[in-house]
């Protein structure tokens, strides 16, 4: 096997030449990063074109369908003539005259003859795959399917044979006649962005690792477990626990968020946790008892900046049983030795309302200094502005503060 695909006459262009390429290692990469897939074929004399799941195994992309569909019943046999098409969309190129109005793009285009996949092990083996392009390792996240949803699916393997791929890229191609013209002219960079995951209803775990925008250690709430708490990625199956456990006013009471009046208000404010967390702005665990695994309250990372190494540890919301108990404290310890320790922050800070005086002594307590008041810094549930006082703790402070925290907790339960 060579590094390029050998052009045919339906693979040579016509136009733009300069465009056209056969190297498998462009082809691969495109079909690989694209999920737009269209393929077409004839019915009965008349051309037919379907969007469709796809995936690529070597020389092999399979493409999904149903066994009582158009693609999958024209296939039956010894397959169907194909032609499928696979765009990543990259720009749109705004010229100054309306005939040089373009697009920056890359395609590939494969022509061949579909067959259908009947042995069942090669048959689980393009599934798996099909899935997995939706999130490298899903397949093994997920229910395999039973015999009956595989014999209700159609899978074709087309190999690639036939292939070209187009790309077009750069700025704008103006005649130089045109170049005076006051009409703008550039390039509009387009990218594909995915939107936080929502989660369906009944879903208790957080989301995958697999998930776009999930990744970095400083944006992963991995599970922390200590004596008194144990922390965990914050999830929708927290919710109802998260109601029960701070439905007290006295707990809310210098928040900026007013309590919740109902479970779906709870939802509320976890789903919008889940957002930050998804746009990198918060990472939110979720406080458990350490043996029972209730729900004791929630604590936060937020305002994380990977590139100059620092974090706020906030948004700590805990269930007034809990104070004093050594939860908050344990929870603080276990949040600073993650961003210290494991993350190699450079610092550590809280804010706070000035008038909570008792959050203040307990971060004090942690060996932060004040470092400062933010005048005007939030507004309170009420409308008036909250004045916020700043803390912090830098690695040079860590080492002593990380062994008063330890000493302070070894101390036995109970006493």
């Amino acid at each position: 096997m060579t590094d390029l695909y050998a052009p045919t006459a339906r693979t040579t262009a016509s136009r733009y030449r300069d465009r056209m390429r056969y190297d498998r290692e462009s082809a691969h990469a495109i079909l690989d990063d694209a999920y737009d897939c269209c393929v077409s074929f004839v019915v009965d004399g008349e051309p037919r074109l379907l969007p469709t799941l796809h995936a690529r195994v070597g020389e092999t992309v399979f493409l999904h369908g149903s066994t009582g569909g158009r693609l999958g019943l024209s296939a039956r046999g010894d397959g169907v003539p194909v032609c499928v098409a696979v765009t990543l969309l990259d720009g749109l190129v705004y010229a100054r005259s309306q005939f040089h109005h373009s697009a920056n793009y890359r395609s590939v285009v494969a022509h061949g003859t579909a067959r259908p996949v009947t042995d069942p092990v090669e048959k689980r083996m393009a599934m798996t795959a099909l899935v997995d392009k939706l999130g490298r390792g899903r397949a093994d996240d997920t229910r395999q399917p039973t015999r009956k949803e595989l014999d209700q699916t159609s899978v074709l393997a087309l190999d690639l044979d036939e292939v070209s791929v187009r790309v077009r890229t750069g700025g704008v191609a103006d005649d130089p006649a045109d170049a005076g013209l006051p009409h703008w002219a550039g390039v509009l960079p387009i990218r594909r962005v995915t939107g936080p995951p929502e989660p369906d209803d009944g879903t208790g775990a957080a989301p995958p690792d697999y998930l776009p925008g999930t990744g970095s250690p400083w944006h992963t709430a991995v599970t922390l477990r200590g004596r008194h708490v144990r922390l965990e990625q914050l999830a929708p199956a927290h919710i109802d626990g998260l109601f029960t456990a701070l439905g007290d006013d006295e707990v809310w009471r210098y928040l900026p968020t007013p309590r919740p009046a109902t479970r779906d208000d709870t939802a509320q404010i976890v789903s919008a946790a889940l957002r930050a967390q998804w746009l990198g702005e918060r990472v939110p665990w979720v406080q458990l008892h350490p043996e029972t695994g209730e729900v004791l309250g929630v604590t936060m990372y937020h305002d994380v900046d990977e590139a100059g190494r620092a974090l706020a540890i906030g948004h700590t919301i805990l269930g007034r049983p809990w104070w004093r108990s050594g939860v908050n404290s344990e929870s603080k310890l276990l949040l600073l030795e993650r961003a210290f320790d494991v993350l190699g922050a450079e610092r550590v800070f809280w804010y706070t309302d000035i008038r909570n005086e008792r959050s203040q002594r307990a971060i004090a307590r942690l060996g932060a200094s004040r470092d400062g008041l933010i005048r005007r810094h939030r507004k309170r549930p009420d409308g008036s502005w909250r004045d916020s006082v700043l803390f912090a703790m830098t690695a040079d402070e860590w080492p002593a503060a990380a062994q008063r925290l330890r000493e302070r907790l070894s101390a036995p339960l109970g006493a």
